[in-house]
């Protein structure tokens, strides 16, 4: 391994990440009593341009008023390319306390993105005296930011997680799809006449997991646009899990106890991960480098996915 050690991710849950509206009000007190990890008040895409100041209003309200609990607290701002995203930084620092968590970017193209914002959070931080500081999230979402993942996975000390858009990656790709992630009807091989379906997100999803890693932030997995397809949520939640995201989207609040039953390790799984650090450990005692558990070989490397495991389940039931 590199002398660099791989830095750890922040240690806080991120099964679920909830969207809503700004412009709708009525569902922030519904979102801070959800069983989601992160709550994303949404300044962008479910925002009409005529509603933007008063979604922004909205917000900071709301960041302000509402009983948000230990969640995660987190608004996407706009694009970088409308005129709406520096008053959304502006106002939002300005005028909400301190219970803001978080800034999430859209549509990251390259690292300057990031430094732009960046550049604005910290002088409005020090101008206001603010003593905690702004965590981003950005999200992947075309092109440009697949191809530049890994410089802006290291584009700030304030990101701390990073997640994909699956709609706003396809157009920008080029993607002849209408949906939202998961299977796509036209994307299979064909074998002695039947069709076997492969996931078009998985390379995506893998170059982002990468960065995230090497650099100690969380990948997310984004959006599922069909809410009325538990399985094949569920499914793509799997898929996702196994990459090694550590969460999943939820657009829909029936989807939270899908994403968090899918990102909450089984007792199953805690269990024989709990094994394997005991057989392990027992095999250090006695000087031996490897152990065999229930038939197959077990050493250090397993350690480090075992000890993934765990550390999870830790975290998640501390919450």
């Amino acid at each position: 391994m590199s002398f660099r050690i791989q830095p750890a991710a922040p240690a806080r849950p991120n099964r679920c990440q909830l969207f809503g509206p700004g412009s709708n009000s009525k569902l922030f007190a519904k979102m801070a009593v959800s069983e989601a990890d992160v709550i994303n008040l949404d300044l962008e895409d479910s925002v009409s341009p005529s509603d933007k100041d008063a979604a922004r209003a909205n917000v900071i309200e709301a960041i302000n008023t509402v009983d948000w609990g230990q969640k995660t607290l987190s608004v996407r701002i706009n694009g970088l390319d409308t005129p709406y995203w520096y008053r959304d930084v502006v106002d939002l620092l300005e005028q909400s306390g301190a219970r803001l968590d978080q800034i999430m970017i859209p549509k990251a193209g390259c690292a300057g993105d990031i430094y732009a914002v960046d550049a604005l959070v910290t002088a409005i931080e020090a101008a206001m005296g603010r003593e905690k500081r702004i965590d981003f999230e950005v999200i992947i979402e075309s092109a440009a930011g697949i191809a530049h993942v890994e410089e802006i996975a290291a584009a700030s000390p304030r990101l701390v997680a990073m997640s994909l858009g699956a709609a706003d990656f396809a157009a920008s790709m080029g993607m002849q799809t209408t949906g939202i992630g998961g299977t796509q009807e036209d994307y299979f091989m064909l074998r002695e006449g039947q069709k076997y379906w492969s996931d078009p997100w998985h390379w995506a999803q893998t170059a982002i997991v990468a960065a995230c890693r090497t650099h100690g932030l969380l990948p997310v997995d984004g959006p599922f646009g069909d809410f009325s397809d538990d399985d094949g949520f569920r499914a793509q939640s799997l898929r996702s899990a196994t990459l090694g995201m550590v969460g999943k989207w939820a657009i829909h609040p029936k989807q939270i106890a899908l994403a968090n039953e899918v990102f909450t390790p089984s007792e199953e799984k805690v269990a024989e991960a709990r094994e394997i650090l005991a057989a392990m450990e027992e095999a250090k005692r006695t000087g031996a480098g490897a152990a065999v558990y229930k038939g197959r070989l077990v050493d250090i490397a397993s350690i480090k996915q075992a000890e993934v495991i765990v550390t999870q389940a830790e975290l998640i039931a501390g919450t």
